[in-house]
């Protein structure tokens, strides 16, 4: 037997359990697995039978043990004992019976600790990935607190989220948003990527749903399930649409969203880094629906052009006035009330129309006066006609001919 060290042991045992959720069982029954290897592997021999491996957990020793069967006579040394030697070690052995024989090379101690520390690091290393697969799985889609480390080299920023760190891409954090290490951070736990060390943490700054939990915190009647959101669309930093419908008649959506005084979209708001929310009333309307959605811009009306599992489109009409206001800076305003309601919405002020239709009529007059074009068609009779009214006129010629002639030589007679 190898002496490793009784109180030293159930100290790491019990540190494993605590710290790394390691239980006892799993460490002894991976060291017990390791000695059987690492005893195959001196004797360089990979299959050899009835071999394990027990430790005592209050001596703190250690030893390889290899069965052998009770026997009358012994035909293979190295599987089977006879029943005089047997007794030597257990008086109440009987044949049939198996002994277990204490096989523990000399010297193996140092070969035993170095398997013992490989055991232990993998399990260990193993342990910290399930943990922190399972934690962050099950935080998936939602949100967390974190510490901002570092931004790298490729402006990646890395969020220390307790057990590991998470890493935010580019693509994820708010434009223009300055990330200080050491400063606390709420992000959106996006995905989670099983690596070969421990998996890695997918973090988002600018996802539309951070908005979502946000409301969901700071709304009660989101939680109790009386207001529900039923679309959101986010360009992070800049703006985001929200559309909040009530189940229950007497609650006002938009109103319990922005809270008394404005207090809970305030503190919405201030999360985002003063980012606009515009809070939308959704309709199963599609033509209430996409006037909300355009807020705060004012429509004049919404001819809906194509509804069908294909294709959404509308036709929105807007003041002069407000069609700066209805499409946006750089479009966003008609592209995030898109992103919304699923809708494709072509908006045009009063005049643009009127002058379009005017324009329409215009052309429907010019073609009502243009002289209808005489169809021809041509058959075998009308071929017929003009070839006997060819022939004829040729005739004709050639008697006008014949005449002019003939008067001539009178002349020259004459």
């Amino acid at each position: 037997m190898i002496k490793i060290g009784a109180g030293n042991l159930n100290e790491v045992f019990e540190e494993l359990e605590r710290e790394k959720g390691i239980s006892k069982e799993v460490v002894i029954s991976s060291l017990c697995d390791a000695m059987v290897a690492a005893y195959k592997k001196h004797l360089r021999i990979k299959d050899i039978e009835n071999v394990e491996a027990f430790l005592d957990e209050q001596s703190g020793e250690i030893g390889i043990f290899k069965g052998k069967t009770v026997v009358d006579s012994v035909e293979d040394e190295d599987n089977e004992i006879s029943l005089a030697e047997a007794k030597e070690i257990d008086e109440d052995v009987e044949l049939g019976d198996e002994v277990k024989l204490e096989v523990t090379p000399e010297q193996f101690g140092r070969i035993a600790a170095q398997a013992a520390n490989q055991v232990l690091t993998q399990r260990i290393r193993e342990a910290e990935r399930n943990l922190v697969l399972n934690e962050f799985l099950d935080k998936k889609g939602t949100l967390i607190t974190g510490i901002i480390q570092k931004v790298d080299d490729r402006r990646n920023v890395i969020v220390n989220i307790g057990k590991t760190d998470a890493i935010m891409p580019r693509k994820e954090q708010i434009p223009g948003e300055y990330y200080k290490p050491g400063n606390r951070i709420r992000v959106f736990v996006l995905n989670v990527k099983e690596t070969t060390r421990l998996p890695q943490v997918i973090v988002s700054h600018g996802h539309a749903e951070i908005v979502r939990e946000f409301f969901e915190l700071e709304v009660p009647e989101i939680e109790d399930g009386i207001v529900e959101i039923k679309s959101i669309s986010r360009e992070a930093g800049y703006r985001t649409k929200i559309a909040v419908w009530s189940n229950d008649p007497e609650v006002d959506s938009v109103g319990a969203c922005i809270g008394p005084r404005g207090s809970r979209i305030q503190t919405i708001v201030g999360e985002l880094k003063n980012e606009k929310i515009d809070i939308v009333r959704y309709s199963q309307d599609p033509v209430e629906y996409i006037v909300n959605a355009l807020s705060p811009a004012r429509v004049v009306s919404v001819d809906i052009m194509a509804d069908d599992e294909y294709c959404h489109e509308a036709m929105v009409v807007v003041p002069d006035d407000q069609l700066s206001l209805a499409i946006g800076r750089e479009g966003q305003n008609v592209r995030l009330a898109h992103k919304l309601t699923g809708w494709k919405i072509d908006i045009k002020s009063v005049s643009q129309m009127e002058k379009a239709e005017a324009q329409n009529i215009n052309n429907y007059e010019y073609e009502e006066e243009q002289p209808e074009a005489a169809d021809v068609e041509t058959t075998e009779e009308t071929d017929e006609l003009a070839d006997e009214i060819a022939e004829e006129m040729n005739q004709q010629a050639l008697d006008e001919t014949d005449i002019e002639e003939a008067g001539i030589s009178e002349e020259t007679e004459e």
